[in-house]
């Protein structure tokens, strides 16, 4: 029978120590990716309103949020695979 993670063999309970150990940084990485498109954002609603350069600052925290999801996705499938 393969081993499966996140559940004890013997009692068949979830790990939640190992559910933990592997959903803190996954939320770290999030945070880090949405603290980094925070600052374009605030930029763009208190600074520069509705101009030009409040629309550049407002795609430019899309973009962010865009490549954090590819890098939290990429994380996902190996750590996936790792396990």
């Amino acid at each position: 029978m393969p081993r499966r993670p996140f559940i004890d063999s013997a009692t068949g309970e979830l790990k939640t120590t190992q559910l933990l150990q592997e959903a803190l940084p996954l939320a770290k990485l999030i945070a880090v990716f949405v603290g980094l498109a925070l600052v374009p954002y605030a930029l763009a609603f208190f600074l520069f309103g509705r101009s030009a350069l409040g629309a550049l600052f407002s795609v430019l925290g899309q973009f962010v949020l865009a490549v954090g999801t590819g890098v939290v996705l990429m994380y996902c499938v190996a750590r996936g695979t790792t396990l």
